[in-house]
């Protein structure tokens, strides 16, 4: 399946495996790439000897592309970036952040570089920064979105009208059939995040996972604007902070109530009370747990199912 995405990052298929916190280490990444897509390892919620680690691992795992993902917005920015740079990562997905901060740095290194936003504008500021591709992300997203809340299907048309490089479809997309509607609406290739959250690979642990492969459509909900937008499962912490918003809370406010970790707390160590659960609306047709390569087969099986029964409507 030749196109502008599959010739960027020389991959069989033009999906690439989003770069989850507490989800998308070594693992996951080197399965997805072996499997004919781009896998992508999550430095979010990694620190910068960990992140080298999962480098040199995935490098063992795969003799296939994969890339590295890098919230700007994290501590230990400069330490992050050396250390993918020490050790010839050749693709670098960035997100939450100013694109020209590392953009021009990196393809000076030779690094394919990827940028992530949720708006035409900030699509077009990533194309002036230099980036090679695009990844715009619709509201219906799981962890930390966009604050305009534009849904994939209006966001990606807008996007590719002014866009000239590469665009990647991201949010609300699991198989094959949300894959081909990205494609027909002008993206290249799409990025899939929580369908591979829920994947033997995965490094969520497992009772995130279960309940995942449990929810339904309305069981998630985009909340705490005021600091990063997040979209979260309907459990007990998100329940606490509904009942903060009845008080007018100031940011600190919201803050204090986050604490710290609570990420970690839920998606990696199966708190499903107390903790931060992330996840799309897409879950709610997420119904196993199956190993990442199964995943990557199944969509591109649906998507050449859906491509032909498109053809009959012709």
């Amino acid at each position: 399946m030749m196109n502008k995405i599959t010739q960027l990052f020389n991959i069989q298929y033009p999906v690439i495996q989003a770069g989850m916190i507490w989800a998308s280490g070594y693992k996951l990444a080197s399965a997805v790439s072996n499997a004919g897509g781009l896998g992508i390892i999550g430095a979010g919620s990694m620190y910068p000897d960990v992140l080298r680690e999962h480098i040199r691992k995935c490098k063992k795992a795969t003799d296939k592309p994969f890339a590295v993902n890098v919230p700007m917005l994290y501590p230990n920015i400069e330490v992050i970036i050396t250390i993918i740079v020490e050790e010839g990562v050749k693709i670098v997905f960035t997100s939450a952040g100013n694109p020209k901060t590392w953009t021009a740095f990196l393809k000076e290194k030779g690094i394919t570089v990827v940028h992530v936003v949720s708006s035409v504008k900030f699509a077009l500021k990533a194309q002036d920064a230099g980036v090679d591709a695009v990844v715009a992300e619709g509201f219906e997203a799981g962890g930390h979105n966009g604050r305009e809340e534009t849904t994939t299907f209006t966001l990606i048309p807008m996007v590719k009208e002014k866009l000239t490089v590469p665009l990647i479809a991201a949010g609300g997309i699991a198989t094959g059939r949300g894959m081909l509607a990205a494609m027909v609406l002008g993206a290249d290739g799409v990025q899939i995040g929580s369908r591979f959250l829920a994947s033997v690979e995965s490094s969520s642990h497992e009772k995130f996972k279960q309940m995942v492969v449990e929810l339904q459509d309305g069981d998630t909900h985009l909340t705490l604007k005021e600091l990063a937008p997040v979209r979260l499962i309907k459990n007990k912490f998100f329940h606490d902070v509904v009942a903060l918003y009845a008080t007018s809370p100031t940011p600190d406010a919201l803050k204090a109530l986050l604490g710290r970790a609570r990420a970690k707390k839920g998606m990696f160590e199966g708190d499903l009370e107390e903790g931060e659960l992330e996840i799309g609306q897409i879950a709610g047709l997420i119904n196993d747990i199956k190993p990442a390569g199964d995943i990557l087969r199944d969509i591109i099986a649906d998507f050449e199912i859906a491509k032909r029964e498109a053809l009959e409507l012709l």
